[in-house]
C-alpha cells in the first residue's frame, strides 16, 4: 500500500471527512532534505470535516499530526495541511 493511501485511510478513520485528497509532492523535492529515492516523502493534504468546526488552524494541524503520528515519525518527511470545516472552502 502506498503511503498516500495509508494517509487517506487514517484521516478518513479519524475524521470521517466530507472530502479528503492526499497529493504526493515528493517529485518537487528531489535533492532536498528528507527526500529519498522512490519518493513518498512529501505530501499535501486537503481535508474538509465537521471535526474542524470551531477549531483554530493550529488545533486542526495538531489533530491531523496526531492522527498521522506513525507516518510522520517514519517515512513522511513533510506534510502541508489544508484543513477546513464544511462551508469554509477547501475541496
Amino acid at each position: 500500500m502506498h503511503t498516500a493511501d495509508i494517509i487517506t485511510q487514517r484521516l478518513t478513520d479519524a475524521f470521517q471527512p466530507q472530502s479528503v485528497k492526499v497529493v504526493d509532492e515528493s517529485d518537487l523535492h528531489i535533492g532536498h532534505a528528507g527526500w529519498r529515492e522512490g519518493g513518498q516523502t512529501h505530501y499535501r493534504v486537503y481535508i474538509v470535516s465537521d471535526a474542524f468546526k470551531g477549531k483554530t488552524r493550529v488545533e486542526r494541524h495538531r489533530m491531523i499530526n496526531a492522527a498521522l503520528a506513525q507516518e510522520l515519525a517514519g517515512s513522511v518527511h513533510a506534510l502541508a495541511i489544508h484543513a477546513s470545516a464544511p462551508g469554509e472552502g477547501g475541496l
